[in-house]
This record gives C-alpha cells, structure tokens and sequence, in this order.
C-alpha cells in the first residue's frame, strides 16, 4: 500500500511538552508534580472567572462574529493603548483565534508563499517549527548564547536575505526567559525594514518581565504596517484551557489572517470572549500582585534547583526556567526526563525540544513554576532524592 500521510507530517513529532504531561499521568497519576506543561494550578479570577458563568447562563453560546465579538475586540484595543500607547481600530487591525497557539498558524499561513523564509531564535518554543512546516515556510534559526541569552545581532544579520519573509521574535522568551531589550528590538526593527519583510511578536508572556521592561513591536517607529504581534487570556489570566488569543496587525495583513482563521476554526468561544472583556479590564493592581506571586515562586524554585545541584539563571521574564543537569550522571535529556517523571514524580520538558539541533539541548531540561507554592515545595521534596 502507498504512503497514505502527507510528507508534512512526517517533518515533526508530536509536542513533547504535552507528551510529558501524559507521561506525568501514566507513571504518577495524580500524585505526580506536572513541571513540563505551562498551566497554573491556581484558580484564575474570581471577576473574570464570574463572567465567563455568566455569559453562559445568559445564553451567549452560539458563534461570536468570526473574527472576535466587537466588545472583546474593543477591549483588545483599549488594552493595547493603555499599556503600549498604541491605536488599533478594532474594527480593521484584530482577529481572534482559539489561543495564540492556533494564532500563530494562522497568521504563517496567511504571510507565508512556499519558499519564504521565517527567521527563529533559538531556543524557541516548539510549535514554531511544525508551524513553518505546515505553512510551506523554510526556517532560518538564529541561536542565543550564553547564560544570559545573548542575542549576537551580526549573527542575526546574516539570517536575512532576500528570501526572508518573517522574523518570529518571543519576548518574554519560552523557554530562556529571555526580555528582549529595546536596543534589541530596535536592531529587529531596523533589519526587518532593510530586508522588507515582518516581524511577528509572540508577546503571550507580556506581563511576566521581572528584570527589564516589556518592548511591544507595534510601537517602535515604521513598524506599524509590518509587525503583526499575537497576545492572549492564557498566561496572564491563569485560563490556559479556555483557548482565546488574538493577531494585531495592518488592515491588509489583518484581511489575510482573518480569512485563513475562518476557514481553520470559524471562531474563538463566545462566553470566553465575553468574560475576556472583564480580564482585559483588570485595574493596575491585578498585574502588580500577579507579577509578585511570581517573582516569590521564581525566588524560591531557582534557590532550590541551585542548592540541589542544578545549573541556572533566573529567567528575566515568562515562568519557566532552563537548567543545566550535567551533575547528575546522565548525558541526555531526554533520559533524565523521563527518569525525573518515572522515578521521581517531577516531569519536566527535555532541552532538546527546543533547538534546531537536538544536540544544543542534550544537557538541559525545562521546569515551570506557574504552580502554587505548595506545589513547588513538594516538587522540591521529591527531587531531594537526587541528592541522595
């Protein structure tokens, strides 16, 4: 029998974030300590938490207009001015999609030709390869290095050609934490207006940077018109299941992606959006205390990892952190993962999911810590035993 799959598909494995995960659930159940995946296990809002309820008693449960219901796009652009300074006509410049994830995909497939090139920093999060694939796009990866994830820009100079189409840049980074200084984005900036092509800003984590500040593409000077940056509910709000992201982007750009969305998913969930207006709402105070919660579990997982033997830095932004395990006796990844998960009952994200060349990442894993204290001193608990 001929092969009946496409060749795509054969081009990339399933995630092994959410491999981890099952894996977690196999060897653990529910005693096992989830580090890979990024969700909180801390309840979301109670405000936006309450909407959400509500819009679903008030029957807001059939389709929202396909791009995004107008009050949650509306709330998108005030939300954009307040914090970033930017215009963004709802009404010509946003689409919503289910999460940022299927964002991503969308806004590839609607920019991409077949032979275009897309530009990845790595390390990168890993959807940004299979979503290059699918879009028919060649990428071009460009490596940060060191501890500190330095960004080498004649290095990243040389990546641009005339066949580049895009740069995808995530700041806060997944998975080094990475903050994209401004000088930084500005020499993006710069190069993407030299070459012709865009910039598409994964900005997911935009209200996690404990060291730096937060620079948004869309407001540095002539990058309006070719910068599509993506946000979304998930990480800020603590509502990573409710799949609610969107594109903001030039009218033209925005025509694109709303019309591959519609045809990939018609449309985000009507109640989610609905409460989405209240999340976006938040007072000033919300993201004050959100960003403390953190800041203490970033404290207290980073000491530890370090007293128990673990290379690290703490990360300027995002929740994660990428350390270094050559202490411990084993020379892969992957196996170290899985005996952490297995043996030990922490599962935690192999290094090499995240690199171009599995080899960059063979000496380091991911942990998390979008968990409750508690979650994390009894993740601590059990990787005593390394030690041992």
């Amino acid at each position: 029998m001929s092969v009946l799959v496409s060749e795509r598909s054969t081009r990339f494995t399933e995630s092994v974030i959410r491999e981890m995960t099952r894996l977690c659930l196999l060897y653990q159940g529910e005693r096992g300590i989830n580090l890979a995946q990024g969700f909180p296990d801390f309840p979301s809002p109670a405000a936006v938490k309450d909407a959400a309820c509500a819009a679903i008693q008030n029957d807001v449960n059939q389709y929202a207009i396909t791009w995004g219901s107008k009050p949650f796009r509306d709330a998108v652009a005030a939300k954009t001015r307040r914090f970033y300074g930017v215009e963004l006509d709802p009404e010509r410049e946003i689409t919503v999609c289910c999460g940022a994830t299927e964002t991503m995909l969308s806004v590839l497939l609607a920019v991409v030709n077949p032979g275009d090139e897309i530009i990845v920093i790595a390390p990168y999060y890993e959807n940004y390869w299979p979503d290059s694939v699918l879009a028919g796009a060649t990428p071009r990866f460009v490596s940060l290095h060191g501890p500190k994830a330095t960004l080498d820009l004649d290095e990243l100079r040389a990546a641009f050609n005339a066949k580049t189409k895009a740069i995808i840049v995530n700041t806060p980074n997944n998975p080094s934490g990475k903050v994209f200084s401004r000088a930084e984005m500005e020499a993006i900036a710069s190069l993407c207006q030299e070459f012709d092509c865009l910039a598409i800003t994964d900005e997911i984590y935009e209200h996690l940077v404990y060291e730096g500040e937060h620079t948004s593409m869309l407001g540095l000077p002539g990058m309006r018109e070719r910068t599509i940056a993506i946000s979304g509910l998930s990480k800020s709000y603590s509502v990573t299941g409710w799949r609610v992201g969107y594109a903001m982007a030039a009218p033209p750009l925005t025509d694109a992606i709303r019309k591959v969305h519609d045809f990939v998913t018609v449309g985000a969930p009507a109640p989610l959006q609905a409460a989405g207006v209240v999340a976006l709402g938040l007072p000033d105070n919300y993201y004050v205390e959100l960003l403390a919660a953190y800041r203490e579990r970033r404290s207290f997982l980073v000491e530890n990892l370090r007293r128990l033997g673990f290379g690290c830095e703490a990360p300027a932004g995002a929740y994660y952190v990428m350390c270094d395990f050559d202490r411990f006796g084993f020379d892969d990844d992957t196996a170290f993962a899985r005996y952490l998960v297995k043996e030990v009952g922490v599962a935690v994200v192999p290094g090499s999911s995240f690199y171009p060349d599995p080899a960059l990442g063979r000496t380091k894993v991911r942990f998390s810590f979008c968990k409750k204290l508690t979650t994390l001193e009894r993740a601590v608990e059990l990787l005593e035993r390394l030690r041992a």
